[in-house]
């Protein structure tokens, strides 16, 4: 579908992504009647909505658009798959498209003095001798840089889009298309389809079977590089791994090469495949490491973190007494730390990358305190950095510290996204005497060699978490890594304290560390025996209503091990709840969009990080940025199209474009509850669920309670739970590499020492 059309008005625009809402007008009576505004406007033109990446935002030129309309977003819209500027051939033309600010650097008086050099002939010079640009006043050689990058990327995306045409792709994945091979992306494209399987995101299936249809060789030898790429990616981004061994690296990419080819003869031999590895290993296309296979970027993240790992410990700091400060804090807190708790105080200040690692009840948030009081008394000018994972984390943090500036890692490094950039990587060095990670469980390879690039010398890391919870979402498994690596000074704290005692939460939570199935069962920790989904999904219900009522509807959370498989999944206790509890009524507003309901006093989660979010206070006035994935609120108005989510006393406007990033949280994943706590959690449990049952996902469910967990379900699904350990350790080898680092770093200090020692002798 192409539509020529001019822009009417920008109904949102996202700084980071790109992401484009503009309403166009236009004069073509092919746009459908249901994508039509219904308003009138006075110059009879038809209005619609168009969404895309880096959509031209300007009215002085028309736009040619290519896309499809789709309907569910913003009701029936053009999806917009490339777009062309329309420049008529008159000096007035030539004149609007420069001053249209689709090129940066140019301005009006810019444009103006162009033409009046140029003439016509101004984007022929644009073209072939951008250079001559020079000759304008006020043009430099840095502003005529700029001017000549957007010029070529806005051509770049164009070419791109129009070559991806074929696979149906989003213009968000093409960004990312972009963004992962650079200006030589159309190049590298049209080379083959297939280089698009070194893209996080973009399957080998899919381009494969467009591939096949028209008539592509099976053994082509990029089909194979394709398959490898995917596979090594694949193992990253489903399981966490960061390499895969040689053989089952082969494995994998015959499976995918050859699963849907019926005749023997056809397949890919393995020989072709062993033979496309090794050229690949040569060309460093990948990396091979004692027969472990690396993406690059996963092998040098993994590297240099274990070199800055070590360098970080053998960066002895100042020795310094704290017996007197630590007496001080001891006092003004009212503390009596244990023997434990005090060795891991002291072990922050004799180094400078320490863990401190312990299960619920055992006084980590205690020794977190005294650790920051200490410092402030010993290096009161220094800046201490408090940060976690994730939004939710990050509150607690403050919340428990006192120390209101905690943040998302993302926000205390300037990251908008998972991905590196030319710009991170350009970032200054973070500015800490003393930086302080909780949850650091959660921490994904990829993160940790972003905060570990930007520490500068002499900052003092602590690094807080509890190490029998889930490891993190992305790939590795940093924190075991860390703890494992026998290089990193840990303190385990393992005594559960007098305030946790009462608790029964803390004690099981140890038995079932140990794989002992023998709880202890009471008032804050109790088992509703039910015999099928259906049974436990009426009690959890049940349950839910009772705990809202006597706890408040922010205390009370449902954890459960599946998204939406059987009636006691996310998905299904979400909508049957919020049916119960908040159902619909004429008095109750409500907005659909893209197939999901939202309504007045829903509960809602974030499902994906947005920084340039403003949130408010009750009064307006603005109080911080940026909503972040795995955050709950509540939907406190809905006007029209615009939607305000209260999130712990901030307020977000959220127009309807934004609403795909929410889903109900009534109920929620245990994965998506990390770093989270909650007075009562209730939690499903059934054989039913076996596939995901492991110790760790138990643990960190019955963890995010403060005071009560309700189990329901079958008593055989907990003992599955409890006799199995993690479902299988992650492809890894950060901990290998830190100790093998730091026994080749003291051993070439020791003989450089000795070669001192005889040369004094000598």
């Amino acid at each position: 579908m192409s539509i020529v059309a001019a822009l009417d008005k920008v109904l949102f625009f996202n700084a980071s992504s790109k992401y484009s809402v503009l309403r166009m007008k236009t004069e073509d009576s092919s746009v459908p009647t249901e994508a039509r505004s219904p308003y009138r406007y006075h110059d009879h033109l038809i209005r619609f909505t168009a969404v895309g990446i880096e959509l031209p935002q300007t009215d002085t030129v028309k736009i040619e658009m290519d896309g499809e309309w789709k309907d569910g977003k913003y009701g029936l819209q053009l999806q917009v798959d490339h777009w062309q500027e329309i420049v008529p051939p008159t000096l007035e033309g030539v004149r609007n498209y420069l001053a249209s600010g689709l090129l940066k650097g140019i301005g009006e008086k810019t444009a103006d003095a162009i033409i009046e050099k140029f003439g016509i002939n101004a984007l022929e010079i644009l073209e072939h001798q951008p250079d001559r640009l020079l000759e304008i006043r006020g043009i430099t050689k840095e502003r005529l840089a700029e001017i000549k990058d957007a010029y070529a990327e806005t051509s770049r995306m164009r070419v791109l889009m129009t070559l991806l045409a074929p696979f149906k792709v989003t213009p968000t994945t093409a960004q990312k298309i972009y963004q992962h091979f650079g200006p030589s992306c159309a190049d590298i494209v049209r080379q083959s389809p297939f280089n698009l399987c070194q893209v996080p995101g973009f399957g080998f299936k899919r381009i494969d079977a467009i591939v096949q249809k028209s008539g592509g060789d099976l053994r082509d030898p990029k089909r194979v590089h394709g398959a490898l790429f995917y596979a090594l990616e694949d193992a990253r981004t489903k399981d966490g791994h960061l390499y895969l061994e040689a053989e089952a690296l082969l494995k994998a990419a015959m499976q995918l090469l050859n699963e849907r080819i019926p005749l023997p003869q056809m397949r890919v031999p393995m020989s072709q495949v062993e033979q496309e590895l090794s050229a690949m290993i040569r060309q460093d296309e990948v990396v091979s490491n004692h027969g472990n296979v690396y993406l690059p970027k996963q092998f040098l993240q993994e590297s240099e973190t274990a070199q800055k790992a070590v360098e970080l410990f053998l960066a002895k700091p100042t020795v310094v007494d704290i017996t007197q400060p630590l007496e001080r804090v001891k006092n003004s807190l009212g503390l009596n730390l244990s023997k434990r708790q005090s060795e891991g105080v002291e072990m922050v200040f004799r180094h400078n990358l320490s863990i401190i690692t312990g299960g619920p009840g055992t006084g980590k948030t205690t020794v977190l305190k005294t650790v920051i009081e200490v410092y402030r008394q010993l290096y009161p000018r220094q800046k201490i950095v408090l940060g976690a994972p994730t939004g939710k984390a990050s509150r607690r943090m403050a919340e428990a510290t006192g120390i209101d500036e905690a943040q998302t890692l993302h926000s205390i490094l300037g990251l908008h996204g998972d991905s590196e950039s030319k710009k991170d990587r350009e970032r200054k060095p973070l500015e800490a005497g003393l930086l302080i990670v909780d949850e650091t469980s959660m921490v994904d390879m990829w993160l940790i060699h972003q905060l570990f690039s930007r520490l500068r010398p002499g900052t003092k890391v602590l690094l807080v978490g509890d190490a029998d919870q889930l490891e993190s979402v992305g790939a590795g498994d940093v924190f075991h890594e860390l703890i494992g690596s026998g290089v990193v000074p840990v303190t385990v704290l393992d005594e559960i304290f007098r305030q946790a005692q009462d608790s029964l939460i803390a004690h099981n939570a140890r038995f079932i560390n140990e794989g002992k199935t023998t709880l202890y069962y009471g008032e804050d920790f109790a088992f509703h025996k039910a015999e099928s989904q259906e049974e436990t999904a009426g009690i959890i219900r049940e349950l839910y209503q009772e705990q809202i009522a006597a706890k408040g509807i922010e205390q009370v959370e449902i954890l459960s091990p599946f998204r939406s498989e059987g009636e006691a999944s996310v998905n299904s206790l979400n909508e049957a709840i919020r049916e119960e509890i908040n159902p619909a009524s004429p008095d109750t507003p409500e907005i659909v969009y893209a197939g999901k309901i939202f309504r007045l006093n829903d509960r809602v989660m974030q499902m994906r990080n947005n920084y340039d979010i403003k949130l408010y206070d009750r009064s307006g006035k603005q109080v911080g940025e940026g909503v972040f994935n795995g955050d709950i609120g509540t939907i406190r108005k809905i006007s029209g199209t615009n939607v305000v989510i209260e999130f712990d006393g901030r307020y977000m406007d959220c127009p309807q474009v934004l609403l795909d990033d929410l889903e109900l949280s009534y109920a929620i994943t245990i994965h998506k509850s990390m770093g989270s706590e909650y007075d009562t959690v209730i939690i499903p449990l059934l054989a039913a669920h076996n596939v995901l049952l492991t110790r760790n996902l138990l643990y960190t469910a019955i963890t995010r309670a403060k005071r009560r967990v309700l189990l329901v379900g079958e008593k055989r699904a907990l003992y599955m739970a409890i006799h199995r350990s993690r479902k299988g350790k992650r492809n890894t080898m950060l901990g290998e590499r830190i100790a093998l680092y730091y026994k080749a770093v003291t051993r070439k200090a020791l003989r450089s020492e000795e070669g001192e020692e005889w040369q004094r002798a000598s």
